[in-house]
């Protein structure tokens, strides 16, 4: 089973669960997550939010208005997702 496959079969159970194991460091039955398993978690959290929630709602969403330094002439730039 590839990423895409997983992402297409992931249900909002199994994002909380991932979402909460990056947040505590620990799985749902309170096993602790090691590195490597907290960025894998990361890395599908972020590709199934930007193929299933709109940008204001993703992980670590900004909107430009709220950053002081960026130029106000200048757009935002834009992280392409998993091809």
């Amino acid at each position: 089973m590839n990423l895409e496959q997983m992402l297409a079969e992931l249900t909002s159970h199994g994002v909380e669960n991932l979402r909460r194991a990056v947040e505590i460091g620990k799985w749902p039955d309170g096993k602790p997550v090691d590195a490597e398993q907290r960025g894998l978690c990361m890395q599908a959290l972020i590709a199934w939010e930007q193929k299933n929630l709109p940008e204001e709602q993703r992980s670590g969403y900004m909107p430009s208005s709220a950053c002081a330094s960026s130029p106000k002439d200048e757009p935002a730039q834009v992280i392409k997702g998993l091809e």
